[in-house]
């Protein structure tokens, strides 16, 4: 759970920090359960600590140290409030059946698989006037590799309706965010390799691709009319469904980082590895589903004990995976606002150790209970991921804004409120997904407080 938080939840504040400040506008609180005339609990500071359902043991610790220390202070159990944040709902998709650890989209096998190292071609042009000369003298493919495949040969569409080459023509299969090729195929007038359902294909070095690869296919041409695309309509063949093959429609964008147009300027073939893997992964899948689904009511039954005994837990309504943890932490906002009064909120993971004692001190001694500030140890010109469990892919910008590490921060009420009023109205960027985001201009830094005593991993203190 650290981790993401390190980089995605602090940016998404970051981000959204900046939209209240040059903005501001007069939004209504958002709705919440509590409809009592009773006075809401006060919190001189509320406590929001990010735990995955399944981490009782790590809340645990957290009560029988730090919390426990807060509950039995004379003085400190009136100034803190804290609650751990659940996702009310678990992923309903066994891990196993999952397209990664991170998200809930299920491997959607549902074609039948090809023969034994039977090739699967991507594309076939049985309409020669489904092709059309491309302006752009590089175009990319991305895809997901879902089950382990084989490259076999990669190919380019003819030039035009005949079948001939005019152009000298490179096709390179790279990892993204890899400047090596993985392999590489050229091709020209005199070197066409071998006509297939339309593509020319030259055979290439052959590599195992696991689950969880991520690739881009690029063809490269001197000439900026040398490449042929296909018409967007033509389906595409992911040997059902074992490779996740990005969008090539017309008005598509190129990535902040592709390498070329996104579109298709000639095929590759593959052959699916440990075939016999997968048709028994399809077979264990009903059993699969109704283990994990007793599974889950075991575990919400567990949770809501946990929660009626210990009375610090706040259900919010989200499938509680990693890449749900923004939305989480925005749910989280939308509760405080609507169910407690507090001065300022600190929002934690349930593996960090909170120093209540200092936290406490600084705030008096810095004087931390104005309006519109953000305190935490802030990172500068944070790369986004295009690829793993940081994954971002429609932030713009190369680098996050400056942002406070999620292991621990401190923000104040009025950018709590803005944010939970907003909630609804406000993009969530997903990595494998994931955070809301924008630009966090240079004239609203002088609203953070800085402090590197809030550490942002563990490796820091090592």
């Amino acid at each position: 759970m650290r981790t993401l938080a390190l980089v995605l939840l602090p940016c998404a504040v970051a981000v959204l920090v900046h939209l209240w400040w040059a903005q501001r506008p007069s939004s209504s609180p958002p709705d919440n359960t509590t409809h009592s005339d009773e006075a809401l609990p006060y919190y001189e500071v509320l406590v929001g600590v990010l735990s995955a359902r399944h981490h009782y043991e790590l809340r645990q610790a957290i009560r029988e140290t730090w919390l426990g220390y807060i509950q039995h202070h004379p003085h400190f159990r009136h100034r803190v409030g804290v609650k751990f944040i659940v996702g009310k709902h678990g992923c309903p998709i066994p891990e196993e059946d999952r397209e990664d650890p991170y998200s809930c989209s299920i491997l959607n096998f549902t074609e039948p698989v090809t023969g034994q190292d039977a090739e699967v071609e991507i594309v076939t042009v049985s309409d020669p006037s489904a092709l059309a000369p491309s302006d752009a003298s590089a175009i990319a493919l991305d895809f997901k590799v879902l089950h382990p495949v084989v490259i076999t040969r990669l190919g380019v569409f003819p030039s035009g309706t005949r079948p001939e080459l005019q152009s000298n023509i490179t096709v390179k299969l790279l990892q993204l965010d890899q400047e090596e090729a993985v392999v590489t195929a050229r091709f020209s007038a005199i070197s066409t390799g071998t006509m297939v359902n339309g593509v020319w294909y030259k055979p290439v070095e052959q590599f195992i691709l696991p689950k969880g690869f991520e690739g881009t296919l690029v063809w490269e041409s001197l000439d900026s009319s040398g490449l042929t695309t296909v018409n967007s309509s033509v389906q595409l063949n992911d040997g059902g469904g074992v490779l996740k093959i990005s969008s090539i429609a017309e008005g598509t964008l190129p990535h902040r980082s592709a390498l070329g147009f996104p579109g298709l300027a000639g095929g590759f073939t593959f052959t699916i590895y440990d075939e016999d893997g997968l048709s028994g992964l399809l077979r264990g899948r009903p059993a699969r589903t109704e283990h994990h689904a007793s599974r889950l009511r075991q575990e919400d039954a567990a949770l809501q004990r946990e929660s009626l005994r210990h009375g610090d837990m706040v259900f919010v309504d989200v499938v509680d995976t990693y890449r749900n943890v923004p939305s989480k932490l925005l749910q989280f906002y939308k509760w405080s606002v609507g169910n407690a009064d507090f001065n300022l909120l600190l929002k934690t993971d349930d593996d960090c150790y909170i120093d209540v004692d200092s936290v406490l001190m600084k705030i008096d001694h810095k004087g931390l209970k104005r309006s519109n500030f953000w305190w935490g140890n802030f990172r500068q010109s944070w790369a986004v991921d295009r690829i793993g469990k940081w994954q971002e892919l429609e932030y713009a910008s190369p680098a996050y804004p400056a942002f406070a590490c999620g292991s621990g921060y401190v923000v104040s009420r009025d950018l709590v409120q803005w944010l939970a009023s907003n909630a609804e109205k406000l993009k969530a960027y997903q990595v494998t997904h994931q955070a809301t985001v924008g630009k966090y201009s240079a004239d609203d830094r002088e609203h953070n407080v800085r402090n590197d005593s809030w550490t942002c991993c563990c490796r820091e203190k090592m």
